[in-house]
Protein backbone atom coordinates (compact mmCIF):
# COMPACT_ATOMS: atom_id res chain seq x y z
CA UNK A 1 0.00 0.00 0.00
CA UNK A 2 0.96 3.67 -0.47
CA UNK A 3 -0.82 7.01 0.20
CA UNK A 4 -2.20 8.23 -2.71
CA UNK A 5 -4.77 11.28 -2.04
CA UNK A 6 -7.10 12.53 -4.21
CA UNK A 7 -6.30 9.15 -6.61
CA UNK A 8 -8.76 6.36 -7.41
CA UNK A 9 -7.55 3.00 -5.24
CA UNK A 10 -9.99 0.98 -6.47
CA UNK A 11 -13.55 0.38 -8.10
CA UNK A 12 -16.47 -1.64 -6.25
CA UNK A 13 -19.18 -2.95 -8.68
CA UNK A 14 -22.84 -1.33 -6.26
CA UNK A 15 -24.57 -4.18 -5.17
CA UNK A 16 -28.62 -4.17 -6.57
CA UNK A 17 -31.59 -5.31 -5.30
CA UNK A 18 -30.25 -9.18 -6.67
CA UNK A 19 -27.28 -8.94 -4.71
CA UNK A 20 -28.67 -7.71 -1.74
CA UNK A 21 -31.24 -11.05 -1.84
CA UNK A 22 -28.18 -13.14 -2.25
CA UNK A 23 -26.60 -11.43 0.47
CA UNK A 24 -29.55 -12.04 2.53
CA UNK A 25 -30.08 -15.76 1.55
CA UNK A 26 -26.66 -16.69 2.31
CA UNK A 27 -26.68 -15.03 5.80
CA UNK A 28 -30.15 -16.91 6.59
CA UNK A 29 -28.58 -20.38 5.68
CA UNK A 30 -25.46 -19.43 7.48
CA UNK A 31 -27.66 -18.77 10.76
CA UNK A 32 -28.91 -21.60 10.60
CA UNK A 33 -26.15 -23.68 11.21
CA UNK A 34 -24.43 -20.78 13.80
CA UNK A 35 -27.75 -19.85 15.81
CA UNK A 36 -27.91 -23.96 16.38
CA UNK A 37 -23.68 -23.88 17.79
CA UNK A 38 -23.78 -23.35 21.76
CA UNK A 39 -22.30 -19.97 22.85
CA UNK A 40 -18.99 -21.95 23.79
CA UNK A 41 -18.68 -22.90 19.99
CA UNK A 42 -19.41 -19.36 18.75
CA UNK A 43 -17.26 -17.89 21.61
CA UNK A 44 -14.34 -19.95 19.71
CA UNK A 45 -14.19 -18.78 16.65
CA UNK A 46 -14.92 -15.17 17.61
CA UNK A 47 -11.64 -16.03 19.55
CA UNK A 48 -10.22 -17.29 16.65
CA UNK A 49 -11.05 -14.16 14.41
CA UNK A 50 -9.49 -11.54 17.56
CA UNK A 51 -6.39 -13.32 17.29
CA UNK A 52 -5.98 -12.81 13.51
CA UNK A 53 -6.84 -9.28 14.48
CA UNK A 54 -4.53 -8.91 16.72
CA UNK A 55 -1.54 -11.08 14.60
CA UNK A 56 -2.52 -8.82 11.77
CA UNK A 57 -3.02 -5.23 12.90
CA UNK A 58 -0.14 -3.60 11.19
CA UNK A 59 -1.42 -4.54 8.05
CA UNK A 60 -4.78 -4.14 8.61
CA UNK A 61 -4.22 -0.71 9.90
CA UNK A 62 -2.13 0.17 7.07
CA UNK A 63 -5.07 -0.48 5.00
CA UNK A 64 -7.51 1.62 7.35
CA UNK A 65 -5.30 4.92 7.37
CA UNK A 66 -5.78 4.18 3.50
CA UNK A 67 -9.23 3.84 3.24
CA UNK A 68 -9.89 6.56 5.42
CA UNK A 69 -6.87 9.14 5.63
CA UNK A 70 -6.50 9.03 9.39
CA UNK A 71 -3.00 8.84 10.88
CA UNK A 72 -1.56 5.41 11.45
CA UNK A 73 -0.96 6.21 15.14
CA UNK A 74 -4.76 6.37 15.52
CA UNK A 75 -5.52 3.17 13.19
CA UNK A 76 -3.86 1.30 15.17
CA UNK A 77 -5.40 2.02 18.21
CA UNK A 78 -8.83 1.25 16.21
CA UNK A 79 -7.53 -1.89 15.24
CA UNK A 80 -7.07 -2.76 19.22
CA UNK A 81 -10.47 -1.72 19.76
CA UNK A 82 -11.84 -3.76 17.42
CA UNK A 83 -10.21 -7.50 18.23
CA UNK A 84 -11.03 -6.08 21.88
CA UNK A 85 -14.46 -6.26 20.80
CA UNK A 86 -14.84 -9.19 19.23
CA UNK A 87 -12.73 -11.04 22.30
CA UNK A 88 -15.09 -9.05 24.93
CA UNK A 89 -18.24 -10.89 23.10
CA UNK A 90 -16.25 -14.00 22.56
CA UNK A 91 -16.70 -14.42 26.66
CA UNK A 92 -20.28 -13.18 26.73
CA UNK A 93 -21.24 -15.59 24.11
CA UNK A 94 -21.20 -18.93 26.68
CA UNK A 95 -23.02 -17.37 29.27
CA UNK A 96 -25.94 -15.87 27.37
CA UNK A 97 -29.26 -17.28 29.21
CA UNK A 98 -32.41 -16.65 30.73
CA UNK A 99 -34.19 -17.45 34.05
CA UNK A 100 -36.04 -19.93 35.57
CA UNK A 101 -39.13 -18.46 37.99
CA UNK A 102 -40.78 -21.03 40.08
CA UNK A 103 -44.53 -20.43 40.15
CA UNK A 104 -47.15 -22.25 42.44
CA UNK A 105 -48.13 -25.16 42.68
CA UNK A 106 -44.71 -27.22 41.50
CA UNK A 107 -45.28 -25.10 38.30
CA UNK A 108 -42.47 -22.74 36.75
CA UNK A 109 -41.66 -20.57 34.18
CA UNK A 110 -38.35 -20.07 32.28
CA UNK A 111 -36.95 -17.13 29.53
CA UNK A 112 -34.84 -18.30 27.06
CA UNK A 113 -32.81 -15.47 25.12
CA UNK A 114 -32.79 -16.28 21.32
CA UNK A 115 -30.79 -14.64 18.53
CA UNK A 116 -33.35 -12.06 15.57
CA UNK A 117 -32.08 -13.69 12.21
CA UNK A 118 -30.41 -11.71 9.64
CA UNK A 119 -29.10 -8.36 11.19
CA UNK A 120 -28.27 -5.53 8.82
CA UNK A 121 -25.26 -3.48 9.62
CA UNK A 122 -24.76 -0.28 8.10
CA UNK A 123 -21.26 1.94 8.99
CA UNK A 124 -19.70 5.30 8.61
CA UNK A 125 -16.49 6.15 6.71
CA UNK A 126 -15.26 7.42 9.63
CA UNK A 127 -14.09 4.02 11.95
CA UNK A 128 -14.93 1.77 9.29
CA UNK A 129 -13.24 -1.26 10.37
CA UNK A 130 -13.90 -0.47 14.29
CA UNK A 131 -17.99 0.23 13.38
CA UNK A 132 -18.28 -3.28 11.62
CA UNK A 133 -16.76 -5.18 14.26
CA UNK A 134 -18.92 -3.39 17.40
CA UNK A 135 -21.58 -4.16 15.11
CA UNK A 136 -21.05 -7.66 14.52
CA UNK A 137 -19.44 -8.86 18.00
CA UNK A 138 -22.63 -8.30 19.55
CA UNK A 139 -24.80 -9.71 16.55
CA UNK A 140 -22.65 -12.90 16.17
CA UNK A 141 -22.23 -13.80 19.79
CA UNK A 142 -25.68 -13.40 20.11
CA UNK A 143 -26.24 -15.94 17.46
CA UNK A 144 -27.05 -13.83 14.25
CA UNK A 145 -26.00 -13.47 11.06
CA UNK A 146 -25.05 -9.96 9.15
CA UNK A 147 -25.08 -7.89 6.16
CA UNK A 148 -23.05 -5.31 6.49
CA UNK A 149 -22.92 -2.40 4.48
CA UNK A 150 -19.72 -0.27 4.60
CA UNK A 151 -19.91 3.22 3.56
CA UNK A 152 -19.27 3.96 -0.20
CA UNK A 153 -16.15 6.41 0.47
CA UNK A 154 -14.89 3.42 2.75
CA UNK A 155 -15.16 0.15 1.05
CA UNK A 156 -12.02 -1.85 1.44
CA UNK A 157 -11.38 -2.75 5.40
CA UNK A 158 -14.38 -4.36 5.91
CA UNK A 159 -13.96 -6.69 3.16
CA UNK A 160 -10.89 -8.40 5.41
CA UNK A 161 -13.00 -8.06 8.19
CA UNK A 162 -15.29 -10.90 6.36
CA UNK A 163 -12.25 -12.70 4.98
CA UNK A 164 -11.03 -12.82 8.39
CA UNK A 165 -14.19 -14.24 9.86
CA UNK A 166 -14.41 -16.87 7.36
CA UNK A 167 -10.63 -17.90 7.75
CA UNK A 168 -11.77 -18.43 11.93
CA UNK A 169 -14.61 -20.86 10.84
CA UNK A 170 -17.94 -19.08 10.73
CA UNK A 171 -20.53 -20.80 8.69
CA UNK A 172 -19.81 -19.49 5.04
CA UNK A 173 -22.25 -16.55 4.35
CA UNK A 174 -22.93 -15.40 8.04
CA UNK A 175 -20.87 -12.15 7.50
CA UNK A 176 -21.79 -10.97 4.39
CA UNK A 177 -20.32 -7.70 2.61
CA UNK A 178 -22.85 -5.53 0.37
CA UNK A 179 -21.39 -2.34 -1.25
CA UNK A 180 -22.82 0.45 -2.65
CA UNK A 181 -25.02 3.54 -1.26
CA UNK A 182 -28.37 5.01 -0.33
CA UNK A 183 -30.00 2.67 -3.13
CA UNK A 184 -28.17 -0.80 -1.67
CA UNK A 185 -29.04 0.78 1.86
CA UNK A 186 -32.63 0.60 1.05
CA UNK A 187 -32.92 -2.77 -0.23
CA UNK A 188 -31.45 -4.14 2.67
CA UNK A 189 -33.87 -2.11 5.00
CA UNK A 190 -37.11 -3.19 2.85
CA UNK A 191 -35.85 -7.01 2.63
CA UNK A 192 -38.45 -9.10 3.98
CA UNK A 193 -35.88 -11.58 5.25
CA UNK A 194 -34.00 -8.91 7.37
CA UNK A 195 -35.04 -8.77 11.34
CA UNK A 196 -32.73 -5.80 12.39
CA UNK A 197 -31.04 -2.85 10.73
CA UNK A 198 -28.11 -1.11 13.12
CA UNK A 199 -27.23 2.09 11.68
CA UNK A 200 -24.20 4.71 12.34
CA UNK A 201 -24.32 7.65 10.47
CA UNK A 202 -26.33 11.19 10.06
CA UNK A 203 -29.23 12.33 11.26
CA UNK A 204 -31.62 12.50 8.12
CA UNK A 205 -30.36 9.24 6.99
CA UNK A 206 -31.19 7.95 10.63
CA UNK A 207 -34.95 9.12 9.90
CA UNK A 208 -35.55 7.63 6.33
CA UNK A 209 -33.77 4.19 7.70
CA UNK A 210 -36.17 4.50 11.05
CA UNK A 211 -39.33 4.79 8.13
CA UNK A 212 -38.40 1.61 6.32
CA UNK A 213 -37.94 0.10 8.93
CA UNK A 214 -41.46 1.00 10.49
CA UNK A 215 -42.94 -0.30 7.55
CA UNK A 216 -41.39 -4.17 8.41
CA UNK A 217 -41.94 -3.50 12.21
CA UNK A 218 -37.99 -4.19 12.66
CA UNK A 219 -36.26 -2.96 15.82
CA UNK A 220 -33.32 -0.19 14.78
CA UNK A 221 -30.04 0.68 16.42
CA UNK A 222 -29.32 4.27 15.44
CA UNK A 223 -25.68 5.94 15.90
CA UNK A 224 -26.43 9.66 15.19
CA UNK A 225 -24.95 13.12 15.05
CA UNK A 226 -24.30 15.10 18.10
CA UNK A 227 -23.04 18.72 19.05
CA UNK A 228 -21.23 17.94 22.16
CA UNK A 229 -20.49 20.17 24.78
CA UNK A 230 -17.18 19.69 26.87
CA UNK A 231 -17.40 21.94 29.85
CA UNK A 232 -13.90 23.34 31.74
CA UNK A 233 -14.23 24.62 35.14
CA UNK A 234 -11.73 26.82 36.79
CA UNK A 235 -10.25 24.42 39.21
CA UNK A 236 -9.79 21.80 36.23
CA UNK A 237 -6.33 20.58 35.51
CA UNK A 238 -5.40 22.67 32.50
CA UNK A 239 -3.14 20.63 31.29
CA UNK A 240 -5.14 17.73 31.64
CA UNK A 241 -8.10 19.71 29.75
CA UNK A 242 -5.99 21.30 27.38
CA UNK A 243 -5.58 17.96 25.87
CA UNK A 244 -9.00 16.63 26.42
CA UNK A 245 -10.28 19.60 24.60
CA UNK A 246 -7.59 18.35 21.56
CA UNK A 247 -8.90 14.61 21.80
CA UNK A 248 -12.32 16.04 21.95
CA UNK A 249 -11.88 18.32 18.39
CA UNK A 250 -9.31 16.54 16.53
CA UNK A 251 -9.39 13.23 16.71
CA UNK A 252 -9.77 11.73 13.17
CA UNK A 253 -9.53 15.00 11.31
CA UNK A 254 -12.63 16.21 13.67
CA UNK A 255 -14.68 13.66 11.68
CA UNK A 256 -15.91 11.95 15.19
CA UNK A 257 -19.54 12.06 15.85
CA UNK A 258 -19.49 12.59 19.90
CA UNK A 259 -16.83 14.97 19.48
CA UNK A 260 -16.86 17.58 22.21
CA UNK A 261 -17.19 20.45 19.73
CA UNK A 262 -18.58 23.32 22.17
CA UNK A 263 -16.35 24.03 24.37
CA UNK A 264 -17.50 25.79 27.40
CA UNK A 265 -14.67 27.37 29.72
CA UNK A 266 -15.45 29.26 32.55
CA UNK A 267 -14.47 32.86 32.32
CA UNK A 268 -11.94 33.50 35.02
CA UNK A 269 -9.39 30.85 33.10
CA UNK A 270 -10.90 31.31 29.71
CA UNK A 271 -7.88 33.45 28.43
CA UNK A 272 -5.11 31.14 29.65
CA UNK A 273 -7.01 28.32 28.33
CA UNK A 274 -7.85 29.61 25.27
CA UNK A 275 -3.93 31.08 24.80
CA UNK A 276 -2.88 27.51 25.49
CA UNK A 277 -5.06 25.64 23.20
CA UNK A 278 -4.16 27.22 20.24
CA UNK A 279 -0.67 26.86 20.77
CA UNK A 280 -0.82 23.31 21.20
CA UNK A 281 -3.15 23.61 18.14
CA UNK A 282 -1.08 24.94 15.99
CA UNK A 283 2.17 22.14 16.70
CA UNK A 284 -0.51 19.53 15.37
CA UNK A 285 1.71 17.56 12.57
CA UNK A 286 -0.01 17.23 9.08
CA UNK A 287 0.36 15.29 6.49
CA UNK A 288 1.17 11.78 4.74
CA UNK A 289 -1.05 9.22 7.51
CA UNK A 290 1.50 6.93 7.47
CA UNK A 291 4.87 8.49 8.65
CA UNK A 292 4.57 7.69 12.26
CA UNK A 293 4.70 11.54 13.80
CA UNK A 294 1.70 12.28 11.57
CA UNK A 295 -1.13 13.26 13.77
CA UNK A 296 -3.74 14.46 11.56
CA UNK A 297 -4.26 13.01 8.29
CA UNK A 298 -6.75 14.24 5.16
CA UNK A 299 -10.28 14.57 5.42
CA UNK A 300 -12.51 12.12 3.55
CA UNK A 301 -13.45 13.64 0.07
CA UNK A 302 -13.09 17.03 -2.05
CA UNK A 303 -16.86 17.81 -0.72
CA UNK A 304 -16.43 17.28 2.98
CA UNK A 305 -13.56 19.31 3.00
CA UNK A 306 -15.32 22.31 1.20
CA UNK A 307 -18.10 22.08 3.41
CA UNK A 308 -16.22 22.63 6.49
CA UNK A 309 -14.50 25.48 5.19
CA UNK A 310 -17.66 26.66 4.40
CA UNK A 311 -18.64 26.55 8.05
CA UNK A 312 -16.04 28.20 9.26
CA UNK A 313 -16.48 31.12 6.60
CA UNK A 314 -19.98 31.41 7.61
CA UNK A 315 -18.63 31.57 11.18
CA UNK A 316 -16.36 34.21 10.46
CA UNK A 317 -19.69 36.06 8.70
CA UNK A 318 -21.26 35.70 11.87
CA UNK A 319 -18.79 37.52 13.94
CA UNK A 320 -16.30 34.55 15.44
CA UNK A 321 -13.01 34.82 15.41
CA UNK A 322 -10.51 32.85 13.94
CA UNK A 323 -8.16 32.19 15.98
CA UNK A 324 -5.76 29.43 14.43
CA UNK A 325 -6.13 27.32 11.31
CA UNK A 326 -9.42 26.71 9.16
CA UNK A 327 -6.73 26.91 5.94
CA UNK A 328 -6.36 24.61 3.42
CA UNK A 329 -2.81 22.85 4.22
CA UNK A 330 -0.44 21.84 1.06
CA UNK A 331 1.68 19.25 2.32
CA UNK A 332 5.56 19.60 1.50
CA UNK A 333 5.44 16.42 -0.52
CA UNK A 334 4.42 16.82 -4.19
CA UNK A 335 2.86 13.20 -3.98
CA UNK A 336 0.12 14.46 -1.28
CA UNK A 337 -0.81 18.04 -3.43
CA UNK A 338 -4.08 16.71 -4.31
CA UNK A 339 -4.73 15.45 -0.67
CA UNK A 340 -7.68 17.12 1.25
CA UNK A 341 -5.74 18.45 4.06
CA UNK A 342 -6.91 21.44 6.19
CA UNK A 343 -5.30 22.99 9.44
CA UNK A 344 -6.89 22.59 12.49
CA UNK A 345 -8.79 25.46 13.48
CA UNK A 346 -10.21 27.15 16.70
CA UNK A 347 -13.05 29.84 17.06
CA UNK A 348 -13.15 32.23 19.48
CA UNK A 349 -15.82 35.11 20.18
CA UNK A 350 -18.73 32.19 19.41
CA UNK A 351 -22.53 32.76 20.58
CA UNK A 352 -25.10 29.68 21.29
CA UNK A 353 -26.78 30.97 18.57
CA UNK A 354 -24.04 30.96 15.60
CA UNK A 355 -24.38 28.08 13.21
CA UNK A 356 -20.49 26.93 14.02
CA UNK A 357 -22.13 26.13 17.12
CA UNK A 358 -25.49 24.94 16.58
CA UNK A 359 -24.78 22.46 13.77
CA UNK A 360 -22.55 19.42 13.39
CA UNK A 361 -19.15 20.26 11.14
CA UNK A 362 -17.65 16.64 11.69
CA UNK A 363 -13.88 18.63 10.92
CA UNK A 364 -11.40 19.61 12.83
CA UNK A 365 -13.49 22.77 13.97
CA UNK A 366 -13.65 23.62 17.97
CA UNK A 367 -15.69 26.34 19.27
CA UNK A 368 -14.81 28.01 22.40
CA UNK A 369 -17.15 29.66 24.66
CA UNK A 370 -17.26 31.37 27.82
CA UNK A 371 -19.61 30.86 30.89
CA UNK A 372 -19.87 32.26 34.53
CA UNK A 373 -22.18 29.60 36.79
CA UNK A 374 -22.72 25.64 36.98
CA UNK A 375 -26.53 26.34 36.48
CA UNK A 376 -26.34 28.67 33.62
CA UNK A 377 -23.25 26.52 31.61
CA UNK A 378 -25.68 23.35 31.88
CA UNK A 379 -28.60 24.77 30.73
CA UNK A 380 -26.57 26.06 27.31
CA UNK A 381 -24.87 22.44 27.39
CA UNK A 382 -28.38 20.98 26.79
CA UNK A 383 -29.88 23.80 24.32
CA UNK A 384 -29.16 21.35 21.59
CA UNK A 385 -31.50 18.32 19.70
CA UNK A 386 -28.32 16.66 19.92
CA UNK A 387 -26.98 14.41 23.19
CA UNK A 388 -24.59 11.51 22.41
CA UNK A 389 -21.58 13.03 24.42
CA UNK A 390 -20.77 15.37 27.17
CA UNK A 391 -17.28 16.28 29.19
CA UNK A 392 -16.63 18.05 32.27
CA UNK A 393 -13.18 18.70 33.54
CA UNK A 394 -12.57 19.56 36.78
CA UNK A 395 -10.68 18.98 40.46
CA UNK A 396 -14.44 18.84 42.55
CA UNK A 397 -15.85 15.30 42.12
CA UNK A 398 -19.02 16.23 43.68
CA UNK A 399 -19.68 18.91 40.75
CA UNK A 400 -18.75 16.71 38.48
CA UNK A 401 -20.94 13.89 39.31
CA UNK A 402 -23.69 16.42 39.13
CA UNK A 403 -22.92 18.40 35.90
CA UNK A 404 -22.83 15.14 34.35
CA UNK A 405 -26.30 14.07 36.10
CA UNK A 406 -27.76 16.99 34.91
CA UNK A 407 -26.13 16.54 31.06
CA UNK A 408 -28.90 15.11 28.17
CA UNK A 409 -26.49 12.49 26.65
CA UNK A 410 -25.38 8.84 26.75
CA UNK A 411 -21.83 9.25 26.95
CA UNK A 412 -20.29 11.51 29.34
CA UNK A 413 -16.53 11.98 30.44
CA UNK A 414 -15.52 13.27 33.35
CA UNK A 415 -11.49 14.40 33.59
CA UNK A 416 -11.22 12.68 30.05
CA UNK A 417 -12.88 12.62 26.41
CA UNK A 418 -13.36 9.87 23.63
CA UNK A 419 -12.88 7.03 25.53
CA UNK A 420 -14.35 4.27 24.22
CA UNK A 421 -13.69 1.06 25.97
CA UNK A 422 -15.55 -1.54 24.72
CA UNK A 423 -17.34 -2.76 28.26
CA UNK A 424 -19.11 0.52 28.26
CA UNK A 425 -22.21 1.27 26.59
CA UNK A 426 -22.27 4.07 23.85
CA UNK A 427 -25.19 5.63 22.44
CA UNK A 428 -27.22 8.80 22.64
CA UNK A 429 -30.40 10.88 23.72
CA UNK A 430 -32.78 12.59 21.43
CA UNK A 431 -31.68 13.45 17.86
CA UNK A 432 -28.45 11.73 18.29
CA UNK A 433 -30.54 7.88 18.29
CA UNK A 434 -31.17 5.12 20.35
CA UNK A 435 -30.37 1.81 21.41
CA UNK A 436 -26.71 1.13 22.66
CA UNK A 437 -23.28 -0.39 20.98
CA UNK A 438 -20.79 -2.04 23.15
CA UNK A 439 -20.82 -3.37 27.00
CA UNK A 440 -23.87 -6.02 28.14
CA UNK A 441 -26.46 -3.14 26.78
CA UNK A 442 -25.75 -4.31 22.94
CA UNK A 443 -27.01 -8.02 23.92
CA UNK A 444 -30.46 -6.88 24.65
CA UNK A 445 -30.95 -4.96 21.03
CA UNK A 446 -29.29 -8.04 19.27
CA UNK A 447 -31.39 -10.83 21.28
CA UNK A 448 -35.12 -11.29 22.26
CA UNK A 449 -36.74 -12.73 24.94
CA UNK A 450 -39.11 -15.77 24.90
CA UNK A 451 -41.18 -16.57 27.70
CA UNK A 452 -41.98 -20.12 28.78
CA UNK A 453 -44.74 -21.33 31.14
CA UNK A 454 -45.18 -24.63 31.95
CA UNK A 455 -47.84 -26.33 34.24
CA UNK A 456 -47.77 -29.18 36.53
CA UNK A 457 -50.98 -29.84 37.47
CA UNK A 458 -54.15 -29.74 35.91
CA UNK A 459 -55.46 -26.27 34.11
CA UNK A 460 -57.55 -24.31 36.05
CA UNK A 461 -60.63 -23.87 33.79
CA UNK A 462 -63.14 -20.65 33.36
CA UNK A 463 -65.25 -22.88 31.46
Amino acid sequence: FKTCPGRVLCKVPCSGEKEVDLAVQSAKAAFKIWSQMSGMERCRVMLEAARIIREQREEIATMETINNGKSIFEARVDIDISWQCLEYYAGLAGSLAGEHIQLPGGSFGYTRREPLGVCVGIGAWNYPFQIACWKSGPALACGNAMVFKPSPFTPISVVRLAEIFTEAGVPKGLFNVVQGGAATGQFLCQHPDVAKISFTGSVPTGMKIMEMAAKGIKPVTLELGGKSPLIIFSDADLENAVKGALMANFLTQGEVCCNGTRVFVERKILDTFTKEVVKRTQKIKIGDPLLEDTRMGALINRPHLNRVQGFIKQAKEQGAEVLCGGDLYVPDDPKLKNGYYMRPCVLGNCKDDMTCVKEEIFGPVMAILPFDTEEEVVERANATKFGLAGGVFTRDIQKAHRVVAALKAGMCFINNYNVSPVELPFGGYKSSGFGRENGRAAIEYYSQLKTVCVEMGDVESVF
